[in-house]
């Protein structure tokens, strides 16, 4: 486990120097950025999903359902400051309507490390939690990781400016058909796509790549670190309390020594318990960021697509070229049918030749065009995707070493428990 700890506060708490280039180079150019912080909608409006209530009703197949709404609350900034206190206007969403905005966000803003939603069903829980997606400590966690989803994207400088986050924060109805109607899904790229691309592509942007490999690691560390905190927990005590209280019964010279002995580890493995269910929030936030690893690698594998397509269509090009040349000289330089017909049956007539001609000029004027589009198209693509990485990998070292120094202290406590509990004991032990 500490091996693990290591290995995670080592690859995501190290200081950067590119990334202090970068706030420099903020600080000296603010139109670096895609908008600003004193822009961003969380500094004009309060946001809140402050409960979450179960309910029943027939799905898209008329079978009957039983699912989670979340009541979301919004109120004017400018309102409280003025000390008007208004009441907050208030709807409904489902878990479903949060991955909607979220999957329109990714697919609208490629260059940005969208963040996630948290986990729809249970995973990594240490074994008196329950995996059930409809329990109420499930779904008061995730409730908070929803409301935590709405604050990140809401204080982004570019995401927190889109329509639909302001329209799926106060239109209770309509909204989806709004955004279905920006036709985002026709946009999406397909996972065989993206796959395509990352093993053809031939010139990878080299920090792009880099950072793809950062976040295999991110998600490596991070998942052995859930995986391990979800069984290395013994019964330590429960086994040595129930040891002692096995003894007490035939050792009857021990028998009360162990015995209050055995009273002090039943309240110390009781009191794991509740250390376990703090540590859950702790857990959510080491989640929140298994999921950011996959966001990240998102916005590398677009780039790739990006690239792939340039890189296509410059090929393309240079094939053009070539067919322009064989055809105005009439030396082939490759084998081809074209140039066993004309050996064959003699060149073809000028006027097809000029015609051919004519044709491939346009072909090669409109692949130009192409591949000028694609450079500048893959060109800012990367420019502000490693704008967002950086400012993402600033958020995520702040974010995760204020969890794991809490972290820390948490277990501190807990060992100062643990050491009570056996100096008790021991104590118990000296007097039999």
């Amino acid at each position: 486990m500490t091996f693990i700890w290591n290995n995670l506060k080592q690859e995501l708490i190290k200081d950067e120097s590119h990334i202090i280039h970068h706030n420099s180079s903020l600080e000296q150019n603010p139109s670096n950025t895609n908008g600003t912080e004193g822009s961003c909608l969380l500094r004009r409006m309060e946001i809140c999903v402050s409960e979450a209530e179960k309910r029943s009703g027939r799905n898209a197949v008329s079978m009957q359902e039983t699912f989670t709404v979340y009541l979301l609350e919004t109120r004017s900034m400018e309102a409280i400051a003025e000390g008007l206190n208004p009441p907050p206007d208030c709807l409904w969403r489902r878990y479903s309507e949060f991955e909607l905005l979220r999957n329109y966000l990714i697919v609208t803003y490629p260059y940005i490390v969208v963040p996630p939603l948290p986990e729809k069903r249970a995973e990594f829980v240490w074994h008196k939690l329950s995996a059930d997606n409809m329990d109420p400590d499930f779904v008061e966690r995730r409730r908070i990781g929803l409301e935590n989803f709405l604050l990140r994207v809401a204080s982004h400088p570019v995401l927190s400016n889109e329509e639909m986050l302001y329209h799926f924060l106060t239109k209770e109805h309509g909204w989806k058909e709004m955004v279905f109607e920006t036709g985002f899904q026709a946009k999406a790229d397909s996972r065989l796509r993206a796959l395509n691309a990352t093993f053809r592509v031939r010139s990878p942007h080299k920090r792009l790549v880099e950072m793809k490999h950062y976040s295999d690691g991110l998600q490596s560390h991070t998942s052995q670190l859930l995986r391990a905190r979800t069984v290395s927990y013994t019964n330590g005590p429960t086994v040595c309390m129930c040891l002692c209280s096995e003894w007490s019964a035939i050792e009857k010279e021990m028998g009360d020594g162990l015995q209050s002995a055995g009273h002090h580890m039943d309240a110390y493995a009781t009191s794991i318990d509740d250390i376990l269910e703090e540590e859950e929030h702790y857990a959510d936030q080491l989640k929140e960021y298994l999921s950011y690893a996959e966001a990240l690698r998102a916005v590398c594998r677009k780039h790739e697509l990006s690239q792939f397509e340039l890189e296509m269509a410059s090929q393309d090009l240079v094939s053009k070229k070539q067919q322009r040349e064989e055809l105005a000289t009439g030396m082939v330089r490759t084998f081809s049918l074209k140039g066993m017909t004309n050996k064959l049956f003699g060149q073809e007539a000028p006027e097809q030749r000029e015609a051919k001609l004519n044709l491939l000029e346009e072909l090669i004027a409109e692949g130009e065009e192409a591949v000028k589009e694609k450079t500048a198209e893959c060109q800012e693509h990367a420019v502000k995707a490693w704008a967002d990485i950086l400012r993402f990998k600033d958020q995520k070292d702040k974010d995760l070493l204020e969890a794991l120094i809490s972290y820390a202290l948490m277990q501190i406590s807990m060992c100062k428990k643990g050491i009570q509990v056996w100096s008790n004991a021991r104590e118990c032990f000296l007097k039999m």
